[in-house]
């Protein structure tokens, strides 16, 4: 299996090897550049690590460059990146490390090239290409990652129970890899993970949260999240996540295992966008269920208003992910409240208002909901399947041609609260948001017409109900 490079990074490789001649060090391209290239993935980001002072190596490669890019360089790390315009680099020397228990921060002293792949995470991550004269170019393999990669398999260089009590977010990064390559997790590497769950508990929320999202954004995420629960570590890092697994019977009655079905959906998803906040939005859209979860005799199982108890959880959940708390949540929580709302459509004598006001609830979200209202369908009788699909086609009709005649979308009310102040001389309040909520209820469901007359006709009505009168002198428009 050859390593396949462009023009551009033969000419960046070539600088570096001349550069690393002229301070003798021996320098080596390593980790994800090397995998990526051997499997065919597009890649930019390269690491460099020689055996030596991985700071002097860029500054002399910037040396060499035109025009010369900046060197940043972190002297406690001992790292240095420079940022071309089509890659970035990263140089390092080699190193060895040595960890205590209650800290993912290692002790580091300098090593050769060995020690630095004895200590990555797996084996198709620990591979070396040489950039020196007597080799340059030899792929460097002590661990059988060119193997693995045939093989799709993750497996740690070393034994597991070391490699991951060491660093605990590569059982995150060994789910991850995973899911992104669609990779089986090596069963000895997977039982060390299953053996080491507990230790992720020392890691920042918001790494395991990285590495969650970009499990999210893989191809399928859904294999990740299989070995998140098959080893503990969706337990500890996602607990109401969990709490969606199972089916329970009552007299030979179940009810489908939303775990398992919550992963079809954000498959499904998966197939059409790579929003990440529409994923989670499938990951999220039941997870009220547990909470509603009935048996009621002669019916069934029930989950009446999981998606009410759903979307009010959203917060809680995006609050201890260390997830955005403000536009994103309020997206992701608004699509869990509405998901019922268009297969409730899908029944005979739907009214406009029905249909206007999911145009209004939904506003600009509205095809990310569809989107994920499909995706929702995940049963294995395909002519069930069809029904559904094609009453979904239904009701996007009808959405089109109520908008297309209300426009309603995006939509405000034509009267607004400064209007409803500046007529009636009122200060800002209760009582001027109840007119507005009036003519907004009283449009929405086809009462009035959506027009300024019709809305200012209207609160002119509904003012005097609460005795209120014009500002004397100001004209009353339409009379």
């Amino acid at each position: 299996m050859d390593i396949i490079c462009n023009d551009r990074e033969l000419f960046i490789f070539k600088k570096i090897a001349a550069a690393a001649a002229d301070l003798g060090l021996p320098a080596y391209v390593v980790g994800g550049f090397v995998r990526d290239k051997l499997i065919g993935r597009p890649t930019k980001d390269v690491d460099v690590v020689c055996v030596g002072d991985g700071i002097a190596l860029a500054h002399k490669v910037a040396e060499r460059l035109r025009p010369q890019p900046q060197v940043n360089f972190f002297k406690n790390f001992g790292t240095a990146q420079l940022k071309l315009e089509d890659m970035e680099l990263e140089f390092v020397g080699a190193r060895k490390e040595s960890y205590r228990s209650e800290s993912r921060n290692p002790e580091v002293e300098p090593g050769t090239l060995e020690d630095d792949q004895w200590r990555r995470d797996f084996t198709i991550n620990a591979m070396a290409v040489s950039l020196n004269g007597d080799d340059y170019g030899k792929l460097i393999d002590p661990f059988g990652g060119l193997r693995d990669i045939e093989l799709q398999v993750i497996r740690t260089p070393r034994e597991p129970g070391g490699t991951f009590s060491d660093d605990p977010l590569r059982m995150m990064r060994a789910v991850r890899f995973a899911s992104q390559l669609g990779y089986a997790i090596e069963e000895t590497t997977l039982e060390g993970i299953r053996t080491h769950a507990d230790r992720i508990k020392i890691i920042s929320q918001e790494r395991i949260t990285d590495e969650l999202n970009k499990i999210i954004l893989s191809q399928r995420p859904s294999v990740g999240f299989e070995y998140l629960y098959r080893t503990g570590l969706l337990e500890r890092i996602f607990p109401q996540m969990v709490d969606l697994a199972g089916a329970e019977y009552i007299d030979g009655k179940g009810h489908k295992d939303n775990f398992t079905h919550t992963l079809q959906v954000l498959d499904n998803v998966a197939v059409h966008t790579k929003n990440l906040w529409l994923r989670w939005a499938a990951i999220l859209h039941d997870i009220g269920k547990p909470a509603t979860k009935r048996f009621e005799q002669g019916h069934g199982w029930t989950f009446h208003g999981h998606e009410v108890v759903g979307g009010k959880m959203v917060p809680r959940i995006f609050g201890r992910l260390k997830l955005p708390q403000h536009e994103e949540m309020r997206y992701v929580r608004k699509l869990v409240e509405l998901h019922l709302r268009p297969i409730s459509l899908t029944k005979e004598n739907i009214t406009d208002s029905a249909i206007r006001r999911l145009l209004f609830d939904a506003g600009e979200d509205l095809e990310d909901l569809m989107t994920l209202c499909k995706a929702d369908i995940t049963s294995k009788n395909k002519q069930k399947v069809k029904r559904y699909l094609d009453n979904f086609e239904l009701v996007q009709e009808r959405l089109k041609e109520v908008e297309d005649k209300d426009r309603i979308r995006n939509w405000q009310p034509p009267v607004t609260g400064e209007v409803i102040m500046d007529t009636f001389g009122l200060p800002p309040g209760k009582i001027v948001g109840d007119i507005k909520t009036a003519i907004r209820e009283a449009i929405l469901d086809g009462v009035i017409d959506n027009t300024y007359a019709a809305a200012y006709d209207l609160m002119l009505k509904i003012a005097k109900n609460h005795d209120l009168e014009p500002v004397p002198g100001r004209p009353i428009e339409g009379a």
